[in-house]
């Protein structure tokens, strides 16, 4: 499957300003990094900035927060993206931009907002910021429209300064107008870092702890989406932000953690687990990787019901469709008892096809992307295993490839349920009419996709090998699966839909204006391929994330 994940938010609060934050956000989290913006007017720059030791010096700082992003509700221009921020003092103008564009944007107490998520009440956040608040809005980013809420609350405390007490009764605001899904970071310049998480806990948010590096007897604090990114850099004490609660950590003092509204429920996005995180992450108390080891299980069973022994015995060989599915195909292969290969060679300089701007281009950059072992496939019926099917476009041109490859036989099996319906939480997959699986029974999407069968995992299996990959502290619920079924956890405002259909239409319209003027039309004429760190618009596919922006923003004490 091609399909882009949502974003992560790193926050580092260190005991001496000596110590590097983006050397620590680099470090941690290098696997998601792809391109990096300047704020505001800039143009996109890769990820230079991230490994250049001399830049990083120039970040010092005891507090930052960063983001790892691709566009959700909005564009990937460079005014999208984050963090957001007010007015920051004691900063290198040459990094964070013109002083009078950071006039012009959010007070009190020089904001910085980092979100990760997508709020799904954005037209009612407009009218309230313009009519009530008379704040002005800079762009289409629905996280513009968070961090501007907070601003306000913040504001209406009338205060010329805050206390850690204040910054949770200003998020009270937040849960009472923003719905959606979002896990954010917020850095007030000076004073400390405030991470909270929205009430259903759709999207992730944990924090650690480690002894200080630099300064004896102190102690350093970091959230992350991603319990890896914490232990790569030695962090222990590792918990999940829950569901409505937020913590704030002032400089030189130990977290205070406050429940700020009553949980509503406990349901993680499902997709974290499917394919977002990384397999050595636990989210929420369950193991990414043990989960993906229980869906090799539950799509062996599922392939007896809808299959039988005879179409299975007769497979030769069991092959991924690399990264994220290794694992489930692993495990499936040993279930089947069947070989397995890694019979496609994947090429990481060339980003996911899901996030180009038409078919033409997704369909010839899929064979950029994956290199297929012709003698893996050569008169052999072979279970191709990818961890999801989105439009098909990608599965239908990987089936062609080994087809091409004089397989007799080509089985596709997918790690998730069948997608019928529009991710509303922090990454748009598509247009319903555009997806596989809308209006199509499993017979005609495996026609289309030229596969002799196709097997979807069903629901209750994911959800089965989800919990089943539990720890006995895991607090879950129940998992946010609106992708699925349509039913979403927190409801759907009247004309959202059709909101989010108008802005894909603009996103489409301005994408080919930009390939004809590049290519001549908009066909696949041109290749935006470019290699890592090089390329004003797209970079390399990182091992487990594409089209991933990044800017830092930090405070010299």
């Amino acid at each position: 499957m091609s399909v882009r994940p949502e974003a992560s938010h790193p926050a580092i609060v260190n005991a001496n300003n000596k110590s590097s934050v983006a050397k620590m956000l680099r470090e941690s989290l290098c696997h998601r990094v792809d391109e990096c913006t300047k704020p505001k007017e800039t143009d996109l720059f890769q990820s230079t900035v991230m490994s250049d030791g001399a830049r990083l010096r120039q970040l010092p700082g005891n507090l930052g927060i960063g983001h790892l992003r691709y566009p959700t509700a909005g564009s990937s221009s460079a005014s999208e993206a984050q963090p957001f921020y007010g007015i920051l003092t004691n900063t290198p103008h040459r990094l964070l931009g013109n002083p009078a564009d950071l006039a012009k944007v959010n007070t009190p107490f020089g904001l910085c907002m980092s979100v990760n998520g997508n709020l799904i009440n954005v037209e009612e956040l407009r009218e309230f910021l313009d009519v009530e608040a008379r704040r002005h809005i800079n762009s289409d980013s629905d996280s513009e429209l968070l961090l501007n809420v907070y601003a306000h609350a913040l504001t209406e405390l009338g205060k010329s300064r805050v206390n850690s007490e204040d910054t949770f009764t200003a998020l009270r605001m937040v849960y009472e107008k923003c719905q959606g899904a979002f896990a954010c970071t917020v850095m007030i310049a000076g004073f400390g870092i405030l991470g909270f998480r929205d009430a259903n806990g759709i999207r992730p948010l944990c924090i650690g702890s480690r002894p200080s590096l630099t300064l004896e007897g102190a102690t350093d604090w970091f959230m992350a989406s991603e319990s890896v990114a914490l232990k790569q850099l030695g962090f222990g004490n590792i918990r999940d932000i829950k569901p409505g609660e937020a913590v704030f950590i002032e400089k030189g003092c130990a977290p205070i953690f406050r429940q700020v509204i009553e949980q509503r429920s406990y349901s993680p996005d499902i997709f974290e687990y499917v394919y977002f995180a990384r397999p050595d992450t636990v989210m929420d108390g369950i193991s990414v990787y043990r989960s993906r080891q229980n869906m090799g299980i539950e799509l062996a069973k599922r392939m007896r019901e809808v299959l039988g022994d005879k179409i299975i015995d007769e497979i030769d060989v069991v092959v991924p469709v690399p990264e994220t599915s290794n694992t489930s195909a692993a495990v499936l292969a040993e279930q089947l008892n069947k070989p397995y290969s890694n019979a496609f060679v994947k090429n990481r300089y060339v980003f996911r096809t899901f996030i180009l701007p038409n078919q033409g281009l997704r369909k010839k950059s899929v064979r950029r992307k994956l290199s297929p072992i012709e003698c893996e496939f050569e008169g052999r019926n072979v279970l191709l295993v990818d961890d999801s099917l989105v439009r098909g476009t990608t599965s239908r041109e990987i089936v062609q490839m080994v087809r091409e490859c004089k397989a007799k036989k080509v089985i596709f099996v997918s790690c998730s349920p069948a997608i019928t319906n529009q991710h509303i939480y922090g990454i748009d997959l598509a247009d319903p009419a555009e997806l596989a699986a809308h209006g199509r029974t499993t017979e005609e999407i495996a026609k289309y996709i030229q596969a002799d069968h196709l097997v979807y995992l069903t629901l209750e299996g994911l959800k089965t090998a989800c919990r089943d990959a539990a720890d006995k502290d895991s607090k879950v619920e129940d998992f946010e699966i609106g992708v699925f079924n349509g039913n979403y956890v927190t409801g759907v405002p009247e004309g959202y839909f059709e909101h989010l259909s108008s802005m894909r239409k603009t996103k489409k319209r301005k994408a080919d204006t930009l390939d004809i003027a590049m290519n001549g039309s908009t066909d696949a004429s041109g290749d935006p391929m470019v290699v890592a760190n090089s390329g004003p618009v797209y970079g390399a596919d990182p091992e487990f994330r594409e089209d991933i922006r990044f800017v830092t923003a930090n405070i010299t004490s």
